[in-house]
């Protein structure tokens, strides 16, 4: 499913992201409150180069996010 990017991240106004929800990327579980900052990549996805851009999701039926790319 193809979602905007602020549907799954939080801009903390610092240049850092938080997931609004539990996400998982590459097999990496992470919960609301971790910080991304540029240059930290998960699974070679650095979540702030993605940045208002739209993101491919899969929405579990838990309510976790699976972040699989971007376009």
């Amino acid at each position: 499913m193809r979602v905007p990017f602020d549907t799954v991240f939080h801009d903390n106004g610092n240049g850092s992201y938080s997931p609004r929800s539990v996400i998982r990327i590459g097999g990496i579980t992470m919960s609301p409150g971790v910080s991304f900052t540029s240059g930290v990549s998960f699974s070679n996805f650095n979540i702030a180069e993605y940045a208002g851009r739209d993101l491919e999701i899969i929405q579990h039926a838990d309510g976790s996010v699976e972040l699989k790319g971007a376009y």
